[in-house]
């Protein structure tokens, strides 16, 4: 028989052993950019040790190791994420360079910003709201965590370990706590750090990093969910007070309210891994912070058991993510839903995504999505997966904001030779079922000037294509020495304009390439003296070249700058029919006072190729070749001749530079790009080239033209340059030295772009 005193013992272990047994452990992680991988450190050293995690809850960066390790990723997976080249490029922004789609690039120009506005009753600039680009990231968000939002049917206390994390309504001024919905959305909400991310709507609402008004929600935990004892990780601090002649430090404390980062439960513990300050998107030290967080949680392994009795054994945990990821269904879509775009519009997304959509994984249309955004017609895509229980697939929601109509671009070049130049564009943009663009732009120059105007329409079929109209005017400036800008502009020796109509035909051949057919009329007239003894009043000689053209031309380019490249590759193959009519006017100081009309046809091809290959460490290897095979006749002097060659002019001062003995119809040139990465955004160039003419064009006695001996001559260009890549432009500072010219060595000082607008013949 028991006694009372027996029974009273039996039912207080009871209760003891209850209560044990419904031990409930929250996590909280904290904010903190790039540091709060060491999260992940902090998660894989409870697991090993047994420490049992029934909740979690996290402010953007913990947001996102909180989101995963709820969607049912184990520290492992969310290591082998972090320090893979994809994350690193999506978290900064950068889109995969299989994605990239060269179609729909527009040809280079020498802009340096642009401002984008639409006009209805004023104009309305737009002024960039983040630093980093979100597409990749916000695909990728929809690919990791679909699944498991799947499964939870948006309810976040369904999922693997029941999630909770904060964003911030800055509209209200409050933090947002976020339970249910688009699991990678909230999770993209909390982590948008002000002017580094765009912000995204949730729920209707515009949301931001939570860190602005909690960073570290152990309030939020023991609100939502009451745990018995509560782990938190923090590696980040409230910032130090502001300082007056800190602008950062000012922008900093109005953005960031002060954050509470204490446990609040009475059974708590706080892990603070030693993580040193890094740039928000600064993911280069992950195995190391990771490392710290797992090294600071042993650390307290035996305060943690203090407060926790229970344990679950890694094998149970790993089996119980087992059966919990197995339950995620595929990510196979069946219908594409759009908004934000009326009918005609939507008729042109969907035909460049996928015409007839039946099912198809989220995979195969991620290829077409990012050509999609490639789109100059399309400013923004924010994507979601809506898992259908009836039918067992997916419908991608694709919310798209169209790009503002009106394009205005600014730029162009500042040098310490007379080249320097400005440059204005402006493009109009509209699109229905088709696309179309308009462009005009103008260079302003003492020695380019330019005027263009251009008309293209995109048709996406299933294979897409294009028909582009231009006209360009064009004029360079060549002068007898090197001048300044601001100095008074001596005689020139040589003035060459050209104007020419164009109409493209154009298509890809794939994501990096494509295939144009090209018809145009072309009028050249070129002024200039045959020798240097000329005054002001002395009248030039003249030449005029009519002619039309047929071209066809396939290339491939992956470069990753407009100029200075360090990476990617081009190849380019053209082919040229000519057929027009030179013209001769003899000038007061020709040496022949007669005027010539002369027919000429030929056939032309080029090559080039310039690629840029793996780096040794800090070194980048490139390897330059151009080919030119041309059965081009002679002109009727040898000035004229050489105008009418094709030259060979790798470098960016070279294109500025006219240097006949670059210039021939048949040659075969190459060289070495040799590329050491200074730091981060400088870079130390060096080049050599090897030019080799099968003929030379030389100069006879009466200064009309004729061809040397086969393969007699060859030339050698070289530069060395310390170039800074700005956020608007390249700033370099180089020596360059070209044999057989009037001034072999230049010294050059140079911000912006050698660009011109495109030639009838180049």
């Amino acid at each position: 028989m028991y006694t009372i005193k027996n029974i009273i013992i039996i039912l207080f272990i009871l209760i003891i052993n209850n209560k044990a047994q419904s031990q409930k452990v929250g996590l909280v992680l904290s904010g903190g950019g790039s540091r709060g991988v060491a999260h992940i450190g902090v998660l894989r050293a409870l697991e090993q040790n047994g420490i049992p995690i029934d909740y979690i809850a996290g402010t953007s960066m913990g947001a996102i190791i909180g989101g995963l390790y709820a969607a049912g990723y184990s520290p492992d997976d969310m290591e082998k994420l972090f320090l893979s080249k994809e994350f690193v490029e999506w978290v900064a922004g950068k889109l995969d360079e299989k994605y990239y789609y060269f179609f729909k690039k527009e040809a280079p120009n020498a802009s340096w910003i642009d401002l984008r506005f639409t006009y209805d009753q004023t104009i309305k600039p737009k002024i960039p709201t983040n630093i980093v680009s979100p597409f990749q990231m916000d695909f990728e968000f929809i690919e990791i965590f679909a699944g498991a939002n799947a499964v939870a049917k948006s309810n976040f206390d369904s999922l693997f370990v029941p999630f909770r994390c904060v964003a911030a309504d800055i509209y209200k001024n409050e933090a947002v706590t976020l339970k249910y919905g688009d699991l990678g959305k909230a999770i993209r909400a909390s982590m948008t750090f002000p002017f580094y991310f765009k912000p995204i709507r949730y729920n209707g609402v515009l949301l931001f990093d939570g860190g602005m008004y909690n960073n570290f929600p152990a309030n939020v935990m023991y609100n939502d969910f009451l745990p018995d004892i509560i782990i938190g990780s923090k590696v980040v601090k409230n910032y130090s007070a502001p300082h007056e002649d800190n602008v950062i430090s000012q922008i900093q404390n109005m953005l960031m309210e002060k954050t509470d980062y204490s446990v609040i439960c009475g059974n708590g513990v706080l892990i603070e891994p030693n993580v040193r300050p890094v740039n928000v998107i600064d993911f280069s030290n992950t195995s190391e912070f990771i490392d710290s967080g797992y090294v600071s949680t042993l650390r307290l392994i035996k305060n943690i058991r203090m407060y926790i009795s229970d344990s679950i054994p890694l094998e149970k945990l790993t089996e119980k993510r087992r059966i919990f990821n197995q339950k995620k269904p595929a990510l196979l879509i069946d219908k594409i839903d759009i908004s934000g775009l009326n009918k005609n519009q939507k008729s042109y997304v969907n035909t460049l995504l996928y015409r007839n959509l039946k099912s198809t994984l989220l995979e195969n249309i991620k290829t077409e999505y990012f050509k999609l955004l490639t789109d100059e017609k399309i400013d923004f895509i924010s994507p979601s997966l809506k898992y259908n229980d009836t039918s067992g697939f997916y419908q991608l929601h694709l919310d798209i904001k169209r790009d503002k109509r009106f394009v205005t671009e600014f730029g162009g070049n500042i040098s310490s030779s007379p080249i320097n130049e400005a440059f204005v564009q402006i493009q109009y943009k509209q699109f229905g079922k088709t696309a179309t663009s308009i462009i005009a732009n103008s260079y302003v120059g003492k020695f380019y000037s330019s005027a263009a105007l251009k008309g293209r329409l995109d048709i996406p079929t299933r294979l897409p294509y294009y028909i582009e109209g231009s006209f360009v005017l064009n004029q360079w400036d060549y002068f007898k020495t090197r001048t300044y800008f601001f100095e008074d502009k001596t005689p020139s020796y040589l003035i060459e304009n050209e104007t020419h109509f164009s109409f493209d035909f154009g298509f890809p051949f794939n994501n990096k390439s494509k295939v144009v057919f090209n018809i145009s009329h072309f009028d050249l007239d070129n002024e200039y003296y045959q020798t240097n003894a000329f005054s002001r009043v002395d009248i030039a000689d003249q030449t005029s070249f009519n002619a039309n053209c047929l071209k066809f031309f396939f290339e491939r380019n992956s470069l990753n700058k407009k100029q200075y490249a360090f990476k990617g590759s081009q190849f380019l193959l053209q082919f040229y029919y000519i057929n027009g009519t030179e013209k001769f006017i003899a000038g007061s100081i020709a040496p022949i006072k007669k005027d010539l009309s002369l027919d000429h046809q030929w056939l032309q091809a080029k090559f080039i190729f310039d690629n840029y290959f793996k780096p040794i460490g800090r070194y980048i290897p490139g390897l330059f070749i151009e080919a030119c095979y041309s059965n081009q006749p002679l002109f009727s002097n040898y000035t004229a001749s050489s105008l009418a060659s094709e030259p060979f002019a790798p470098t960016p001062e070279s294109k500025t530079l006219f240097m006949p003995s670059y210039r021939a119809n048949q040659f075969l040139a190459g060289g070495m790009h040799n590329i050491l990465g200074l730091m981060k955004n400088f870079d130390l160039r060096l080049e050599v080239y090897m030019f080799q003419p099968y003929r030379v064009i030389n100069q006879a006695d009466n200064l009309t033209a004729f061809y040397g001996k086969k393969f007699n001559s060859r030339f050698f260009i070289g530069s060395s340059a310390l170039v800074f890549h700005s956020p608007i432009g390249p700033l370099s500072i180089s020596v360059n030295y070209y044999q057989q010219y009037e001034q072999p060595f230049s010294f050059l000082f140079n911000f912006g772009y050698v660009i011109f607008n495109s030639k009838a013949v180049e």
